[in-house]
């Protein structure tokens, strides 16, 4: 893989503006107070912001992931032995890693297209309202999303039975290493317990491949890497709007059940 395929060649030294792009810059950078051109709206494929071609589609199909994720919670009766602050620890810390197994789980594929740019001219022209207006959602990149994409495309690879991601999302939820836990030691065990039953599960299903165990947690490993931010921007955010997901989640598990059907409709209407 190139290593330069993110760097920004929108403001290159060989780079000949135009005239009127000049003026324009020039006003804007002075309504602005002098505002550098590294943080203006950046041109480079990689860097360009994208969002969801079939937002409706691809929203609904999220939406039933998370229920699912948050119903597979739901159903653990060590998870509900942990002490309230723990539970609320592990849910945000593996919400996002969890809900991705969740879209590999249930082959949610998406695709995305460049978000629309604002023309120079609106900006200097909206410029004086921009004060009065809410500021604008951050987007998602392209390159970010084929971050994405690219995991949930290797975790396609390896073709896990249902018992497989059972165990796996079991292993991603009990995360001992979540700092402020008060029940370690027992989330560590529960832990051990999940990856144990992988072990066992993939011995008569592939017993040729003696590596499948390590490589299905080396890739899972990478799921954390994926910024809950992303996801909650791509996926959740032309439904819930400003509100906080991590906070919807916990209502989903422990207040309105209602919540699950609530939000699924909301995406349907």
């Amino acid at each position: 893989m190139d290593v330069d395929w993110e760097r920004c060649q929108c403001h290159s030294e060989d780079k000949r503006t135009a005239i009127l792009y000049t003026l324009l810059s020039q006003n804007l950078n002075h309504s602005r107070g002098g505002c550098s051109p590294a943080h203006q709206r950046c041109l480079c494929h990689q860097r360009r912001t994208v969002c969801l071609r079939t937002p409706h589609v691809t929203c609904q199909a999220a939406s039933n992931v998370l229920v699912k994720t948050i119903s597979f919670i739901k159903n653990l009766p060590s998870f509900h032995l942990l002490p309230r602050e723990d539970q609320l620890l592990l849910l945000d810390s593996c919400w996002v890693p969890l809900f991705l197994l969740g879209l590999v789980q249930e082959m949610v594929t998406f695709e995305v297209m460049e978000t629309p740019a604002p023309s120079m001219l609106k900006k200097i022209l909206l410029n004086g309202q921009s004060k009065r207006q809410e500021p604008e959602r951050t987007q998602p990149t392209l390159a970010a999303v084929q971050r994405l994409q690219c995991c949930l495309n290797t975790f396609w690879s390896l073709d896990l039975s249902p018992k497989e991601y059972a165990y796996l999302k079991g292993a991603i939820l009990f995360n001992p290493d979540v700092p402020g836990l008060r029940a370690s030691l027992y989330i560590e065990s529960l832990q051990r317990e999940a990856q144990r039953a992988l072990q066992e599960v993939l011995q008569p299903l592939h017993p040729e491949d003696q590596g499948r165990f390590a490589r299905i947690l080396l890739i899972a490993s990478t799921l954390k890497s994926i910024p809950p931010a992303l996801i909650t921007d791509l996926f959740f955010r032309p439904v819930i709007g400003n509100a906080d997901i991590v906070e919807l989640i916990a209502e989903m598990l422990y207040e309105i059940t209602g919540r699950q059907l609530a939000l699924v409709a909301r995406v349907a209407c």
